[in-house]
């Protein structure tokens, strides 16, 4: 299986869950991308990697039109049901691959990803494409899970996080971010991160995580040094905090 196979199989059995998800319909980081695309006039939204359409539900008030983009067709589904379902008609959705944009050159003024990136096989493209398909003076705004830049924590978490969802490629950190964006062609900027809070028996059981799978990550916390368990907060239970950030980007 390709990766990008597995990426859609492992959300297209879990995609009404993640519609539900309190850690995903909810965050301080849904207004803050709201603003951030208030200040464009009326703008063509493209959601990269959409998801259960929360960003896309988020835009969709200060947007002329949100294309929801995903791999999976089970969450392409669920977005275009509960954009009805709240009255979005400015919503559509479009299937693909992040490093491959069916769209034409300038067909956005705005790009905008959450919690999707690090499921992408290869990021430079998806960023360059992201550019090719944005109109001048047009904005990026995107939201991921934050690497950690101690080689440490770092090796935990992607541990972690690919137990849990084996479709899962890297979290990366903010400089790594802001250098991938300039290599991309964009002058980014980096804002003030966040905590995420991970209550662990809902965090397995939204991506239907493997009985071995979850022992495994169990066994890993229990084993965690002191330093990591202190970074990422691991209770007695599993449950932990993860770090997320939010880049906006403009061509340079």
């Amino acid at each position: 299986m390709q990766q990008q196979e597995l990426v859609a199989s492992q959300f297209g059995a879990t995609a009404s869950a993640y519609l539900t998800s309190t850690v995903h319909a909810q965050g301080p980081d849904l207004p803050r991308l709201a603003a951030e695309l208030a200040t464009l006039a009326r703008p063509r939204v493209l959601d990269l990697g959409c998801g259960a359409g929360h960003a896309s539900f988020a835009a969709a008030p200060v947007a002329a039109e949100v294309t929801a983009y995903d791999l999976s067709e089970d969450m392409l589904g669920v977005v275009a049901q509960a954009a009805r379902d709240r009255g979005l008609d400015n919503v559509r959705t479009r299937h693909g691959a992040a490093e491959v944009l069916p769209f034409a050159d300038a067909a956005f003024d705005a790009v905008i990803s959450r919690m999707s990136a690090h499921h992408w096989r290869d990021v430079p493209a998806a960023l360059r494409e992201m550019r090719r398909v944005l109109a001048p003076g047009g904005k990026v705004v995107l939201i991921d899970i934050a690497g950690s830049t101690d080689p440490l924590c770092d090796t935990w978490l992607q541990s972690v996080e690919l137990l849990r969802d084996p479709s899962h490629v890297r979290d990366y950190t903010g400089p790594a971010w802001l250098e991938m964006f300039a290599e991309a062609g964009f002058a980014a900027t980096l804002s003030p991160g966040w905590r995420i809070e991970i209550e662990f028996d809902s965090w397995v059981k939204r991506m239907r995580t493997a009985p071995v799978a979850v022992e495994a990550i169990r066994h890993l916390w229990q084993l965690a040094p002191a330093e990591v368990s202190r970074h990422y907060r691991v209770q007695p239970d599993g449950s932990f905090a993860l770090e997320a950030l939010m880049v906006t980007a403009q061509p340079g």
